[in-house]
């Protein structure tokens, strides 16, 4: 085993850069290497870190890139300067031996500062398609790292290793069945549909969800469904409007509760919810958020459709009568969701963040 490092690791800015970032950083601080987070401004950021005490954390602006001919990208160069400078005054204090970016804009400047500063660095893209920002960070880290093989075409000129992507230590393990669905007062008799579209909701789900409802009233299905912030009352009003047995929240905390209870998901396509599908063995109907950058989430679903562990849906050719119909062929078909459950449990490594460790204790200045 290396020397205890100290380890910088890159990961704000939004719950797919962070939530992985965090696996990690618990995995290197259980082998006893000393960890600073350098997160964004956003409020995602600072709630996490509520329940990381052990780590310390600094904060660089938040800054996405605009387009080069936007007056805002005169801006963008601006903060990024600064926040090399920041990087550096941190390193200064810290001396870290390893740097690790999540991904984002959070994560170019410390990936900067450490090729400036001749520490060895490392990049995870946990998407198919990999981002702007890792794109750029790539040309001067170390080596990069990937959620996915089909990422690596990207960094051409970069040292790259498949990983996975880390799954969040606090998810919990799998509950039996009937247990979890006792938390959401639901019928254990009945097949248990699991809606959710990630940190942000995902309004063109639940409106999907709202026209195909009347085609489920009758059936033998239970829906538990996790709105986001602004459709919950709707989607409630709506379920007992058609007879249709349901639990509406607005979000959940407990997602090992509701991952237990399910039967079937319907699911945006980021990495970080394939990579739960993927640890709970779950079938799936992936619907991609349509404006992902560079359409990234199709590329994602892509090769859980290929695998055969997901079906997928366009939200632009979604129609509520044949989604009803897909749903309720996959719900009555018992065997052919256990066989897409075994090919999304075997969709991503289990041990991704002791992957991501490995590479960054193995690495040598």
């Amino acid at each position: 085993m290396p020397k205890n490092l100290r380890v910088v690791i890159a990961c704000g800015g939004t719950g797919g850069h962070l939530f992985p970032g965090l696996a990690v950083a618990e995995e290197l601080h259980s082998r006893g290497h000393e960890i600073l987070l350098i997160v964004s401004e956003k409020a995602i950021d600072s709630i996490a870190l509520k329940s990381h005490p052990e780590f310390r954390a600094e904060r660089l602006p938040s800054i996405g890139m605009p387009s080069v001919l936007s007056p805002a990208f005169i801006r963008f160069l601006r903060l990024s300067w600064e926040s090399i400078g920041m990087c550096r005054d941190i390193y200064k204090k810290f001396k870290p031996d390893r740097v690790l970016g999540m991904g984002g804009f959070t994560s170019t400047a410390p990936i900067l500062a450490a090729r400036r500063q001749g520490i060895p660095s490392f990049i995870h893209e946990s998407n198919a398609i990999a981002g702007k920002a890792n794109r750029f960070s790539a040309r001067f880290a170390t080596r990069a790292l990937v959620g996915f093989e089909e990422a690596a075409r990207f960094f051409p000129d970069t040292d790259c290793v498949f990983t996975g992507t880390p799954v969040r230590r606090n998810l919990g393990e799998r509950l039996p069945r009937a247990e979890a669905l006792a938390r959401f007062k639901l019928d254990p008799a009945r097949k248990t549909l699991l809606i959710m579209g990630g940190s942000q909701g995902a309004s063109g789900i639940n409106q999907l969800m709202f026209r195909a409802a009347h085609s489920l009233r009758d059936r033998p299905v239970q829906i538990i469904h996790f709105t986001g912030e602004r459709d919950d009352q709707l989607a409630a009003a709506n379920y007992l409007r058609e007879g249709v047995p349901a639990y509406v929240a607005a979000f959940h905390h407990q997602m090992e509760e509701a991952y237990s209870a399910a039967d079937l998901l319907i699911s945006r396509a980021g990495a970080s919810s394939l990579n739960e599908i993927s640890a709970f063995g779950l079938a799936s109907v992936l619907v991609p958020y349509p404006f992902a950058a560079d359409d990234h989430q199709k590329a994602n679903a892509q090769i859980f459709v290929r695998q055969g562990a997901a079906e997928m849906v366009t939200e632009s050719e979604a129609q509520a009568e044949s989604f009803a119909v897909l749903l309720q062929n996959l719900l009555q078909d018992d065997a052919r969701r256990d066989k897409m459950a075994g090919e999304a449990a075997r969709a991503q490594p289990r041990d991704a963040a002791k992957r991501v460790a490995d590479v960054v204790e193995s690495v040598n200045p």
